[in-house]
């Protein structure tokens, strides 16, 4: 047994009966990052086997990408400089969508500090021009991307296309309230903005030497872009004012008095005032997504500047078709969807509708699921279906699925878009639609 007086402690008096150490006595261990350290390894060992980013460019090299590659100019057997890999920059933005990441200068600082996403570029240099023009810009090469993701998961049994839900959801526009100019003051802007194209030319042999060509030629496309918006806010005003003569034929009279001159933005000319849910009104766009029920997979997407869903199923069905080649067996939508004439249309069509039956001004609540004189036989067919416990039973998949597709998109930083106008703000969906269905999928 050892001796317990070998090391005897000193004996403690007080709470402590040492001094307090000072820094410079204190035996700590401190960074020396003057040291060289040899770590010989490549990129593919910092990356984990199981990490997402393998598996999204293993399923992307299982897809047919040639409408990336059509508009690349450099060819083998030509000089020029080589275009960066579109299978990099589509793998770069499914793995910053998957994280929630929306903005190009984010993703190219990633590029440079995050192990996955330099495994992704390999040693290819990006930046967040490249980045973001490679975003927006494909808008019908990832369109038959997700088409051929959902043809992938048909066949493989992986979506069966029974029962489709569809819900509609608001996102924050790039654009401010206060960009909102009527006719007149749209006019004054497109004079200002003109004026501002023709000075940015005219200073082009005189600019400062201190400016670039680059930052010269960014100036000069900054205020052609802002011409043509402005332009393209003009060009929509008869629209909206169609669209507002349309909605006030069915306001009351003292209602119809308070109608305003329409107005559109120079921000984003195509995006609307439209009522959010938290009850306020801000620039939006209207987001429709189309969900498999029974596996999660998103088949359908739509954008509009409608801040209604009325006049959306039909055309989302169709969307379905034309990707899978056959109409879903039933389709569950809530009532903003649910007009006779959609109804209608897709009941002749072989499909089960699933909508709330809404009560009449002038009918007691029995009569709800009861035939009414002159409805179509459609419209009967569907309003005594929504009478059984069967269908009002299959009905509540509907927000079971449909909310939970509309949480996981907004998971992948589709909580505000930061780009501007209809194509651009739809390729950015098609891009968190691919991304949803790879993270819900195996391919």
């Amino acid at each position: 047994m050892a001796d317990p007086t070998l090391f005897p402690l000193p004996r403690q008096t007080g709470p402590s009966s040492l001094p307090a150490t000072r820094p410079s006595e204190a035996r700590v261990l401190s960074p020396v990052r003057e040291q060289v350290q040899l770590v010989p390894r490549t990129l593919d060992e910092l990356l984990p086997a199981g990490h997402k980013a393998r598996a999204i460019w293993n399923v992307l090299q299982k897809l047919d990408l040639a409408a990336f590659y059509s508009s690349i100019k450099a060819l083998l057997d030509r000089p020029g400089r080589a275009a960066i890999d579109p299978r990099v920059l589509l793998a770069l933005w499914l793995l910053a969508t998957v994280e929630g990441i929306g903005s190009a200068r984010r993703l190219a600082r990633l590029c440079e500090e995050h192990d996955a996403y330099r495994w992704v570029c390999g040693g290819v240099s990006v930046n967040y021009h490249t980045l973001s023009d490679f975003r927006v810009g494909h808008k019908e090469a990832l369109d038959d991307l997700l088409t051929q993701i959902i043809a992938s998961l048909l066949a493989s049994k992986a979506v069966k296309l029974e029962r489709v839900a569809q819900d509609g959801m608001r996102v924050r526009a790039s654009a401010g309230a206060a960009s909102f100019r009527k006719r007149a003051t749209l006019k004054d802007c497109l004079r200002e903005a003109r004026a501002q194209v023709k000075w940015v030319a005219e200073e082009r042999d005189h600019s400062d030497a201190e400016m670039t060509k680059r930052e010269q030629a960014a100036r000069e496309r900054a205020a052609r872009e802002r011409e043509e918006r402005v332009q393209r806010a003009l060009a929509l005003l008869p629209q909206l004012q169609v669209t507002k003569e349309r909605q006030a034929a069915n306001y009351d009279k003292e209602r119809r008095k308070k109608v305003t001159e329409p107005r559109a933005s120079t921000t984003d000319p195509e995006a609307r005032v439209m009522k959010m849910p938290d009850g306020g009104f801000r620039p939006a766009y209207n987001v429709e997504l189309a969900t498999d029920v029974d596996s999660g997979i998103i088949v359908g997407v739509g954008v509009t500047s409608e801040g209604t869903d009325a006049q959306q199923a039909v055309p989302m069905e169709e969307q379905i078709e034309q990707r899978t080649g056959q109409h879903p067996s039933a389709y569950l939508m809530d009532g903003g969807f649910a007009s006779h004439e959609a109804i209608i249309t897709l009941e002749q069509r072989g499909i089960d509708v699933f909508a709330p039956v809404r009560l009449s001004r002038n009918r007691p609540p029995e009569t709800r699921f009861l035939p009414h004189k002159g409805e179509s036989a459609e419209v009967t067919r569907w309003r005594q279906r929504m009478g059984t416990p069967e269908a009002q039973e299959t009905y509540k998949l509907r927000a079971a699925t449909a909310e939970w597709t509309n949480a996981q998109v907004r998971q992948h930083g589709i909580n505000a878009f930061l780009v501007r106008g209809l194509v651009k703000v739809t390729a950015v969906m098609l891009f968190a639609a691919i991304a949803h269905n790879l993270l819900h999928a195996s391919l």
